[in-house]
């Protein structure tokens, strides 16, 4: 990077940029106040303005969080940036002069546990290469973001990322951006948030289109469940189930706390103890809090919301991959346990075994197909369903196999990352896709997610329920499907 950028007015002072990979970037931009001391676990409030120009040529603060687990660390290289000032975010773009380019804003996952915008596999260098205005954005996460407790207070990861979302409203003019052609996208936790706001009334006209990957409208928690959690969480740190009590504890001992209770409901999640949270695995997520979320995302959706907004949502073919190959367990998984497995998500185990079976050679692999319809292509099917006559919807899917673990990992979750992004040459990139990731599906990937931004179409034909259109993008290129695997996604009928 070199620092030869032209310097930006923002409406809270100006900020000085770098040119990254050949366009001019801008890193670490405050959208938020610092969120410590009387803002800690509140709502966001705007930052203090600055009277000098601001250096913004390096990748701000991450929010408070930890590592990957010990096993995910290899696949999923996690950036970990002291300082307060961490609700931040970055653009990329092919010329700040300019005027009306259309703008992507991604939402990054990893579980509302991990996570930031300063990973290098979501490099927007790419994008503005290719004409569009590219923002990645921090948010709140763990117990910081979606503590849940009834004193009015929910979701401020999610306001974390309205708040982000109207700061491009009111910036992003200034980058060459067109505030009426923003894009909003996200993978895993960060595609279960897009879809959420896209149900939210306090997004609309915030964003005209929408893109989803690897994750859907199926996550989100009763506020019954979210108490639980607190309580549990209170419990390790030894305090009351308040916010003012648990934000009483410093971020390092309430991350601690966070990350065991995470870690017992991934080992052991023991349905007594656990409820629903012993399937979804994820303690930390958006709870239907009455206020902030009012309703189930799906049931909005199914009622018309959103249906302003253009969605481009999908699955990877072997999501679930990632999760029994990176612990070592795929190859520790037989018959019974695959069975006892499917019976656990709510279908017939021995009529899913067998319907699995092409999934692969090994129970493990038949699993793995089982969890990965139920977290990933289920609710993707749910949420173009629920938006049959509420809005146009195209669907993908990724069936490129990473050579990462030397091929198990497969057509896992967050490989399609550096494809869609463009950024294979990112050590990111390696670490998921392992070796020979094909460039000319990246271009074909990329080319699509940069027309369906700019004209809020991708190129092939939107989902519709007599058609069930998919683009599915293969090492060796695409094509469109009816629905790829639609038998064994039938068995999910009334189920998920």
């Amino acid at each position: 990077m070199t620092s030869s950028a032209p310097d930006v007015r923002t409406t809270h002072g100006s900020v000085r940029g770098t040119i990254d990979h050949g366009v001019p970037a801008y890193l670490g931009i405050p959208y938020a106040a610092p969120p410590f001391g009387a803002l800690r676990m509140q709502p966001p409030v705007p930052p203090t303005a600055w009277d000098d120009v601001r250096d913004a040529i390096a990748y701000g603060p991450t929010v408070p969080k930890g590592d990957y687990p010990l096993q995910y660390q290899p696949f999923l290289p996690e950036p970990v940036i002291p300082g307060e000032d961490c609700l931040n975010l970055n653009v990329w773009t092919p010329d700040p002069t300019a005027t009306g380019l259309p703008v992507f804003v991604w939402i990054h996952g990893g579980s509302f546990m991990n996570g930031s915008g300063a990973v290098d596999a979501y490099r927007g260098s790419a994008f503005a290469r290719d004409g569009v205005v590219c923002v990645t954005i921090n948010y709140r996460l763990q117990a910081e973001g979606f503590l849940y407790t009834v004193d009015g207070t929910a979701n401020v990861g999610l306001l974390d990322q309205l708040a982000a979302l109207r700061w491009v409203q009111e910036n992003i003019a200034a980058f060459g951006g067109d505030p009426a052609k923003v894009t909003v996208g996200g993978e895993s936790a960060g595609a279960m948030s897009v879809t959420t706001l896209l149900s939210m009334p306090q997004a609309r006209g915030l964003f005209r289109a929408a893109i989803t990957q690897s994750g859907a409208a199926a996550h989100t928690m009763e506020p019954q469940t979210a108490a639980k959690v607190t309580a549990l969480l209170a419990e390790q740190l030894g305090v009351e189930p308040t916010r003012a009590a648990i934000a009483a504890q410093s971020p390092e001992r309430v991350h601690e706390a966070a990350e065991k209770l995470t870690n017992e409901v991934q080992t052991a999640p023991d349905p007594v103890k656990w409820g629903q949270l012993a399937l979804s695995l994820l303690p930390f997520m958006p709870t239907v809090d009455g206020t902030v979320l009012a309703q189930p995302p799906l049931e909005s959706l199914a009622a018309g919301a959103g249906a302003d907004v253009a969605l481009l949502t999908g699955s990877n073919a072997e999501e679930a991959r990632l999760f029994l190959v990176a612990p070592g367990v795929i190859g520790l998984i037989d018959e019974p346990t695959a069975i006892a497995g499917a019976s656990a998500y709510g279908v017939d185990g021995a009529a899913a075994y067998a319907a699995y079976r092409a999934a692969g050679e090994t129970p493990g692999d038949v699993l793995a197909a089982v969890v990965t319809d139920w977290f990933f292509a289920v609710p993707a099917v749910r949420v173009a369903q629920a938006r049959t006559g509420n809005g146009r919807t195209w669907m993908y899917r990724c069936d490129h196999r990473s050579t990462a673990a030397d091929g198990l990992l497969g057509a896992a979750h967050a490989t399609e990352i550096p494809l869609v992004f463009d950024t294979l040459d990112s050590p990111d990139a390696a670490a998921i896709l392992g070796a020979g990731a094909p460039q000319a599906l990246a271009d074909t990937m990329h080319a699509a997610w940069v027309r369906f931004i700019a004209d809020g179409d991708p190129g092939w034909a939107p989902y519709e329920p007599a058609t069930r259109t998919t683009r599915v993008f293969g090492t060796d290129g695409a094509s469109d499907q009816q629905l790829p695997d639609a038998a064994r996604l039938s068995l999910w009928e009334g189920v998920r």
